[in-house]
Parts: structure tokens; C-alpha cells; sequence
């Protein structure tokens, strides 16, 4: 399905998306989308066999050893870091697989059925809702929502997504937001359990455990298969940190995949740049013993 103006994959549409994604589980694949916040990252996804990248502003903050959570915070314009890294690193290196742009769908100062337009101009093959507002709670939550910048502005957008024709992949924290947005359209649903646990700059404990996560994730697809029963479920964050642990969610629940952003890109930097400088730390002098004043 290579685009006819590029002579390379993207952009798709949404139905070829979708029918990638089918495809990928009807030959018993697991799905898995992986963040990207360089394009180098983004290059070896692809070549590791991913079906999806997606562009956050938090790898932005990732990449330079800031906590992904940092994505959440005021310190840049969430719609243009994403766009830009699109632009600039990710689309022009990505041959083949859908590059998904991250969208802030709740910032007062974008048009949403405009920058839509634009994200779809800009060659990415669908929109997924980070920053999320579903991963806050308490007074902070209940003072956004009632300041019109809760999450109903995410399910607005993707119902706008799906008007539009664009693929929509999207986070939700609950049963309630899981129902709101298959009624918006989603085309996958993706179960946030929280911030992932792990690696030198992620959370050190997670609120529930492996089991929690599974049960948690469960509940959040029962609740979309009450509105709709051709939404594609995956799973993401809390405890669910390395292949064993998405493996053990597959197989309690119905989730057919998972997305990582922090359990792919961050942790296999931390350990593959630590292991091999290592490496490099230990090869051998051929005068050992002699210093090199005396040379």
C-alpha cells in the first residue's frame, strides 16, 4: 500500500491502517506501537518490526533525560514539539510503517478541526491524544474539567478524527473514558495503567500491581465492547514495562498488543549505552603497567 506521490508507506489513510493492523493479527502477531522522540529511534523501531510509531511531545523530554512526565508540564507547545519532530526527524527516515502525531487535544489555542488538517498535510497517518488529561486526577482534574480543558476536549477531537477520516489511537484511564471514546470513533484504545515503573528516570513504584494492571485493562475493554465490538484494545504503562509483563497482560486479558514509549526507547538506551561504554571501559592496554609519564 506504498503512497503513489512518495514512492514510500506513509501517509496511509485510515482504512489502510486499520487493515495493516488486522493484518498483523490474523498472522498471530502481537501489535506494538512504540514512541519515538528522534529519528534514529524511529529508524530501528521500524527495522525491530513495529506496526506503529507514535510522536509525543514527551520524547522529546525522554530523549534529552527528563522524565516522559514532563510532557504534562507548561514548558513548550506540547502540537508543535510533536510537529516538529514529524517534520524533521521521523517522517523523513520511516519507509514503510504509519507515524501516528501525538495531538494535545485540550490546548484553548488550537482550532482542533485545523491543526487536524495540518497533521494530516503534514504526512502522519492518523492522531493519538498526548498529552492526556485522563492520566490526571484529584482537584487539579476536577479544576480542568470545569475550566472546559478535561478530557471531553480529547473525545471531542477524536470524534472530529473520525468526521475527518483519520485513524485515531487513543489513551484512556477508565471504563467511563474507554465508553466516550468508542462512541467517539476510536479506532484502537489503548488501557493507560499509569507512568511506567522503571529505568533511571521512571516512577519507582507502580499505584497497582501486574495483576492490578491486568484487571484494570480488562475493565477498561469491557467497557468499550459494551458500545462497539471493532475497537482494537492495547495495553500500556504502570508495571507493564518489558515484553514479559506485555505478554502476561495478552494473556489475561483481551488485549491484542501494547505500546511503549519509555519500555522501548528510554530503557533500551539506558542499558545498551551503559553496557557497551562498559565494554569500551575495559579493553586492555597493550603496556599495561606503564605509565604514561615514563613513555
Amino acid at each position: 500500500m506504498p503512497n503513489p506521490w512518495t514512492g514510500v508507506g506513509n501517509p496511509y489513510t485510515r482504512e489502510e491502517v486499520i487493515e495493516r493492523l488486522r493484518d498483523t493479527l490474523s498472522k498471530g502477531e502481537a501489535i506494538i506501537a512504540a514512541g519515538a522522540g528522534t529519528g534514529i529511534s524511529a529508524k530501528f523501531i521500524e527495522k525491530g518490526g513495529a506496526d506503529l510509531i507514535i510522536i509525543y511531545n514527551s520524547g522529546r523530554y525522554r530523549m534529552m533525560g527528563h522524565g516522559s512526565i514532563a510532557g504534562m508540564m507548561g514548558y513548550g507547545d506540547a502540537n508543535a514539539t510533536a510537529m516538529e519532530i514529524g517534520e524533521f526527524e521521523v517522517l523523513p527516515v520511516v519507509k514503510e510503517i504509519p507515524v501516528i502525531c501525538g495531538v494535545h487535544c485540550t490546548d484553548p489555542r488550537r482550532r482542533m478541526w485545523h491543526w487536524l488538517q495540518q497533521v494530516k498535510a503534514m504526512g502522519f497517518s492518523g492522531m493519538n491524544n498526548f498529552p492526556t488529561h485522563s492520566i490526571i486526577d484529584g482537584d487539579f482534574r476536577q479544576q480542568l474539567e470545569e475550566t472546559g480543558m478535561g478530557v471531553h476536549k480529547e473525545v471531542e477531537a477524536v470524534a472530529l478524527a473520525r468526521k475527518m477520516d483519520i485513524f485515531s489511537i487513543v489513551y484512556v484511564a477508565s471504563p467511563q473514558e474507554a465508553k466516550d471514546m468508542a462512541e467517539a470513533g476510536a479506532d484502537v484504545i489503548i488501557a493507560h495503567v499509569g507512568c511506567t515503573v522503571g529505568g533511571s528516570i521512571g516512577v519507582t513504584d507502580a499505584a497497582i500491581s501486574l495483576e492490578g494492571a491486568a484487571s484494570a485493562t480488562q475493565a477498561i475493554i469491557d467497557a468499550g465492547k459494551s458500545v462497539r465490538d471493532d475497537v482494537i484494545y492495547l495495553s500500556h504503562g504502570g508495571p507493564i514495562a518489558t515484553p514479559a509483563d506485555a505478554a502476561f497482560i495478552n494473556e489475561r486479558t483481551d488485549a491484542v498488543g501494547f505500546v511503549g514509549a519509555s519500555s522501548l526507547e528510554r530503557m533500551a538506551v539506558e542499558e545498551s549505552l551503559t553496557d557497551l561504554t562498559r565494554q569500551f571501559k575495559a579493553i586492555p592496554l597493550k603496556r599495561v603497567g606503564q605509565s604514561v609519564a615514563s613513555g
